[in-house]
């Protein structure tokens, strides 16, 4: 029914698309070779000869569609509930502490201490390269808050990460190892 010609659109379509069905099975010339704009378009030609003119739906239409596909949202929609409020309630799980995961740890010495309830640690480390493999020495400071003023210049301490207590203070003191000599 859809490929019969005269259900397809205005006569002269059908026309159209009669006489080309007729002249493409006559004839057996290769054509001449179409630009792509031209492919595109005849392609677009064919599906529309295919499936038939888009007519326009009246406003009337367009909202008895709309009410329609309403009404289909809302049958589902409380089917949804229905189901949700028949499956048993899961008990939500209890808010942990905002820890997630363990402060880091680091080890050093006290580069300076005279800043009040503040020590700047000097952390040495040394790793191997990893191509080379010769033992690379580097070192960073950081500033570490020290709320008795117990540590004192060249003290061997331990700091434990923290929340920002300044502007560049990230980290407190637990303990201080070894005092200097």
């Amino acid at each position: 029914m859809a490929d019969d010609p005269e259900t397809t659109g205005t006569p002269d379509e059908a026309v159209e698309q009669v006489g080309d069905a007729g002249a493409s099975e006559a004839s057996a010339e290769p054509e001449a070779p179409k630009t792509p704009k031209e492919r595109r378009q005849a392609r677009r030609s064919a599906a529309v000869a295919k499936r038939g003119p888009r007519r326009s739906r009246t406003p009337e239409e367009r909202d008895a569609e709309r009410k329609r596909k309403a009404e289909q949202r809302r049958r589902y929609r409380a089917r949804v509930k229905t189901k949700r409020a028949d499956q048993p309630k899961a008990t939500p799980p209890e808010p942990k502490a905002e820890t997630t995961g363990q402060p880091k740890v680091r080890l050093g010495t006290v580069v300076s201490d005279k800043a009040d309830k503040t020590i700047t640690v000097r952390i040495d480390t040394a790793r191997r390269h990893r191509r080379y493999q010769k033992t690379i020495r580097s070192s960073t400071t950081l500033h570490a808050h020290d709320e008795r003023n117990e540590a004192g210049i060249g003290d061997l301490v331990r700091v434990v990460e923290s929340r920002p207590l300044s502007r560049s203070k990230r980290w407190r003191l637990t303990e201080v190892l070894e005092k200097a000599k």
